[in-house]
């Protein structure tokens, strides 16, 4: 019987936006950077709908104080994981208030102190209830008003329109509020807040949108690169989507250390700080994909929402197709049929252990964004691009505010087309694998793509009798996925064989086909070392990067002449450069010997926690590999498996299962335990154990 009840008063939750209305929610917050805490004074108004027994919201290890409902007092019970509320409401409408303080665990992050301070939430599938007491069930819908004291000093971003400020005085604390307003309704994850050190420029669209750029303020050269395009995204979308963007005011916001790419929180993008690029990384690395996406996701996934994970794809296959037609109208045709083409090799290739199909909640990302992606493309390639444009015009509009399923959008399908949904809906989205044949199909009607895939298809031929036509498409004005395909062919060819074309390749000056060749020379022959110094001058980081460590290692001689060269490099934000010219130095004979402890403290210093996880990674692969047996590097690496970033964790991890193999390393770190702290310990302990 206790499991049943257990089902039963799980059951009653689930259906709770059925029986309560959650309307708005007005908070004063205040994050305390020194606790890495949060406290805030909290008005709900909600209309109970049905008779209900309790009424519950998501808050998960928070402890309440002064909780009345209607301006009176009443009993409540905080389970740890929600505020239960049994008493005080009537049918009709009421509000809530209460004050909360939290401590949480994760959500919401403190990264840097002082000057360098950053607060930043990612509440992305139910967790902004760790750090705001919310509804992790995505079919409440609330319009959110928060109002965050904080320091003067620091630039203070949350969801809405900024409704003014309140000042205080300048020796109190928190000196400042900042008040947000929204005007209409969203689900929980969707609520954000940033704080940090931003500088700001603003510009508005074709429509009178508002758009706010935000850059950390050590960035502020690198505005016009790394928001390129934003502009005409936006203007793109509300003429291909057929429907105004919903919200009143747009913004974006780089942090450090972010979890993932970009997180389309509603009005307010955060996006992780290693999209911040110069004029030499915009060759490399661009925000501009991740840009579309998350602004699609203004229309897919914040204006009308998924109703349950199941039908996760009417976010995120939207907001992929969308973002690759925004590509498309920037870049043309043969570059949309390109990403198309490289993310259907990517589906071919998972759907070999990927079993899962796409509506399910279990779906893997790739299958959520590019399957999804994939499927809209189908679609709209077999409906038309006006009917398509049609039923989803329809579908926005009907279903604007609120949560929608699959089938919500295929009846708008049907109704613009005799498209038999039912067969789509079977094939594309119940079924697992990818549809190769009808992809290839509509790729071939791309002249550009007909001709790289039969160029794919000489691979196995001879050279000899290839090279005519891997000449001529040098020579010529194709596209660049074709020549850098010819570049990849000929990897196993003797070099005398094609210094020919590799020399028409290198003069045709096309940034990703000089990197195609700095990826394929193993070996250089003394003719080719002139032509592949080349490289180094060249316009992208990466190819600075591989060109460096291939001259570095095949040229002895001349080492210090490429080091010299090199020795300003920074590189992407991961400091990609920097941190491989102070290992070529440390590992070069003779180089500057009276400098090389200060470039070994340097690159120690980068695998720290003063700096970013990219920045770590790199400097930590790099020392492990120069001196594995150094404590200091060992014990930055064990300091790396308590990140907040999984990715790093796990890259930590990693590195510390392969050193304890050796009873040296496993003894450096079971000597190393006594000396660190909780975190470190349970962390390493775990390690060792296993």
């Amino acid at each position: 019987m206790r499991y049943l009840f257990l089902f039963l008063f799980s059951f009653s939750f689930a259906q709770q936006t059925s029986k309560v209305d959650f309307k708005t929610m007005n908070a004063r917050l205040v994050p305390n950077a020194t606790e890495k805490s949060i406290s805030g004074q909290v008005n709900y108004q909600f209309e109970v709908l049905n008779a209900i027994d309790t009424i519950a919201i998501d808050a998960i290890k928070m402890d309440f104080t002064n909780v009345k409902i209607n301006g009176k007092s009443i009993n409540f019970k905080n389970t740890t994981k929600k505020l239960q509320l049994f008493e005080g409401f009537k049918k009709g409408k009421n509000t809530l208030t209460f004050t909360y303080t939290a401590t949480p665990k994760q959500t919401l992050y403190f990264i840097g102190e002082g000057e360098d301070l950053q607060i930043w939430t990612q509440g992305q599938g139910k967790y902004t209830s760790h750090w705001l007491p919310s509804f992790d069930d995505v079919n409440e819908k609330v319009i959110f008003n928060l109002s965050i004291a904080f320091d003067t000093s620091f630039e203070v971003l949350s969801n809405g329109k900024l409704d003014g400020t309140t000042v205080y005085p300048p020796l109190s604390y928190p000196n400042i509020i900042w008040h947000y307003q929204m005007t209409k309704p969203m689900s929980s994850y969707l609520v954000m807040m940033t704080i940090g050190k931003f500088a700001k420029q603003t510009t508005k669209t074709k429509s009178g949108t508002p758009l706010e750029f935000y850059l950390d303020q050590k960035d502020v050269d690198k505005f016009e690169t790394t928001y390129q395009y934003t502009t005409q995204i936006f203007d793109f979308f509300e003429q291909e989507i057929g429907v105004k963007y919903p919200w009143e005011i747009y913004r974006q916001v780089p942090v450090r250390d972010f979890l993932y790419s970009g997180m389309e929180n509603t009005t307010a993008t955060i996006f992780a700080q290693d999209f911040v690029v110069d004029k030499i990384g915009f060759n490399d690395k661009t925000y501009i994909n991740v840009n579309a996406h998350e602004l699609a996701h203004q229309w897919f996934g914040n204006l009308i929402t998924a109703e349950t994970g199941k039908h996760h794809w009417l976010q995120e296959g939207f907001a992929t197709y969308y973002a690759l037609l925004a590509e498309k109208e920037l870049f043309g045709d043969d570059h949309f049929q390109w990403e198309l083409y490289e993310m259907a090799e990517r589906l071919q290739q998972n759907s070999k252990t990927d079993t899962i199909p796409l509506l399910n909640e279990k779906a893997s990302s790739l299958t959520f964004y590019q399957k999804g992606a994939w499927a809209l493309h189908y679609l709209r390639e077999t409906i038309g691009a006006a009917n398509f444009q049609k039923a989803v015009k329809n579908y926005l509009k009907k279903y604007s505010f609120k949560n929608v399923n699959t089938d919500d959008f295929l009846t708008e399908v049907k109704a613009v087309s005799s498209f038999d949904t039912a067969a789509f809906k079977h094939i594309w989205l119940e079924q697992s694998g990818f549809e190769v044949n009808q992809a290839l199909a509509l790729l071939r009607k791309n002249k550009f793509m007909t001709s790289y895939l039969e160029l794919v298809e000489l691979q196995s031929k001879p050279f000899s009798e290839k090279k005519t036509t891997l000449e001529n498409l040098l020579k010529s004005d194709a596209f660049y996925p074709l020549k850098e395909e010819v570049v990849f062919q000929l990897a196993e060819v003797p070099f005398e064989e094609k210094e020919a074309l590799l020399t028409i390749a290198l003069d045709g000056n096309n940034v990703k086909v000089r990197q195609a060749i700095a990826r394929i020379m193993v070996e250089i022959p003394i003719p080719f070392q002139s032509p592949y110094e080349s490289l180094l001058e060249d316009a992208s980081y990466i190819t600075k990067e591989i060109a460096l460590g291939t001259l570095w290692n095949l040229f002895p001689e001349k080492q210090v002449d490429y080091l010299n060269q090199s020795k300003d490099w920074i590189g992407f934000n991961d400091k990609n450069l920097r941190i491989l010219w102070l290992t070529l130095a440390l590992m070069t004979k003779d180089y500057q010997n009276e400098n090389k402890v200060q470039f070994y403290d340097e690159l120690m210093s980068y695998s720290s926690p003063k700096f970013e996880s990219s920045i770590r990674q790199n400097a930590l692969t790099n020392l492990l590999f120069l001196n594995p047996n150094d404590h200091n590097i060992l014990k930055n690496l064990v300091n790396a498996t308590t990140h907040h970033k999984w990715q790093f964790t796990l890259f930590a991890r990693n590195q510390i299962r392969e050193l304890i193999k050796t009873e040296r390393h496993k003894k450096y770190f079971e000597e190393m335990l006594p000396n660190l702290n909780a975190a470190e310990q349970s962390q390493l302990k775990r390690l060792l154990e296993n």
